[in-house]
């Protein structure tokens, strides 16, 4: 079993802190492991009481009536009776708990949220849940909870949780993360065929399912066309206007704007893609629209699309952005005026991008993606708009092609992709 070391650090250095700890991911990412086990075994070896550990999976249908927050309210009283015990509360899947009603609803899930702030009044209870779905953290949480709710986000393994868990070189363990991704039930299984039925069946049986059910999908069709073009068109910005008039060509769908932008929200809402929002460097301030929307798992992009489109430069990206959000930074889109000469010579602006601006705190990093620097031309492009950002903050190159690190004349990080991947704190050197 891997160990999920941050994660499994992250839950006990929030022991007893009087909050709720909320952990967050896509299905199948690994929570309830962590929790379940992980976190289980770390208690009963702290020599907490196997019995004073009350363990709930709310997408279990023999736990379908504590979906109800009155009654879970009750199950988890009855059990600490005893005011002097300390009791351990672990309640998996928790957005059981929110009704339809209150998913399609702006306001936060009331009923859920009074139930979890009832708890934070047993002094002897320290309570974990597990959510699928962020609509239990929106900006309500920060209220609801009165500063009380502890967000700790899961992700599918990293690279180097996966590396870790394989008997392969590097370069192999990265052809097979580039092509099936960091979803944990992988690791036990063998073949292509197995990983491929996996993870197609976590599309249509899990993720699929329970948006349309929990939403009332009226276009499951449009959904899956939906998903598809964001799998095909990661890391190239689009908005939900682009999206509608792109499914009307290509495939004769009629869908209103409102529709898509929708569905769209359900999709980064359960977690299955990320946005990532456009950010002028020099104005400082962040455009509206077009965003670029990334796939939370590589794998399960790869299988939506049925391995055909395998734009390993693309792939790359999308592996750099899911890393930088593993390390908990804010992953932005950069945007950076650069004035040229025409070839009449004429001076003109044009808006040039950074790949990613990565941002934690007072850090923040300017990372281009460049599959291959082995071009002149290639790499004066992948420079140009580093070089035209004019702060302290450190500019990065990640590229496959290079066979070490090192800092060139302009201090530029010219990083080699593994590297990059396996070192947490490779952004440093």
């Amino acid at each position: 079993m891997v160990e999920r070391k941050n994660y499994l650090e992250a839950l006990k250095k929030r022991q007893w802190n009087g909050r709720i700890k909320v952990i967050t991911g896509i299905r199948g990412c690994g929570k309830s492991t962590l929790l379940f086990d992980l976190f289980k075994d770390h208690l009963i070896a702290s020599g907490v009481p196997e019995q004073n550990i009350i363990l709930l999976a709310l997408d279990i249908d023999i736990n379908e009536r504590y979906r109800d927050p009155n009654e879970l309210s009750a199950y988890v009283r009855e059990r600490v009776k005893d005011t002097e015990q300390k009791y351990y509360v672990l309640i998996d899947e928790i957005q059981y708990a929110i009704s339809k009603e209150e998913l399609m609803q702006k306001d936060a899930p009331v009923r859920l949220y009074s139930t979890l702030n009832g708890f934070l009044h047993m002094k002897n209870i320290d309570v974990y849940v597990t959510g699928s779905n962020s609509k239990m953290l929106s900006a309500d949480i920060s209220t609801e909870f009165r500063g009380r709710g502890d967000v700790i986000k899961v992700h599918p393994f990293s690279f180097a949780e996966f590396f870790s868990a394989v008997d392969m070189d590097k370069t192999d363990a990265y052809n097979e993360y580039s092509m099936y991704g960091g979803m944990p039930y992988l690791i036990h299984l063998d073949s292509g065929e197995d990983k491929f039925r996996y993870l197609s069946d976590l599309f249509e049986e899990i993720y699929f399912k329970d948006i349309e059910e929990r939403y009332t999908i009226r276009l499951p069709g449009v959904l899956r066309e939906l998903t598809s073009n964001l799998c095909s068109s990661v890391g190239s910005l689009t908005n939900a206007s682009k999206i509608s008039r792109t499914l009307q060509s290509t495939k004769s769908l009629k869908v209103d704007v409102e529709t898509i932008s929708s569905y769209l929200s359900y999709l980064t809402s359960s977690f299955l893609f990320s946005e990532s929002v456009r950010y002028d460097i020099k104005g400082k301030k962040y455009f509206e629209y077009p965003s670029k929307y990334y796939c939370t798992d590589v794998g399960l992009r790869n299988v939506r699309l049925g391995l055909r489109q395998q734009e390993e430069a693309h792939i790359m990206e999308n592996c750099i952005y899911n890393e930088l959000k593993i390390r908990d930074y804010q992953v932005d889109v950069g945007v950076i005026p650069i004035v040229e000469k025409s070839s009449t010579g004429n001076r003109i602006q044009k808006n040039c991008e950074i790949d990613f601006i990565a941002t934690k705190g007072s850090k923040r990093y300017y990372i281009q993606s460049a599959l291959s620097m082995d071009d002149k031309a290639k790499e004066k492009t992948e420079l140009r708009p580093l070089k035209a950002v004019n702060d302290s903050f450190r500019k990065i190159v990640v590229s496959k092609s290079y066979g070490k690190s090192w800092n060139d004349e302009d201090g530029i990080l010219r990083i080699n992709l593994i590297d990059f991947l396996l070192d947490e704190d490779s952004l440093n050197r």
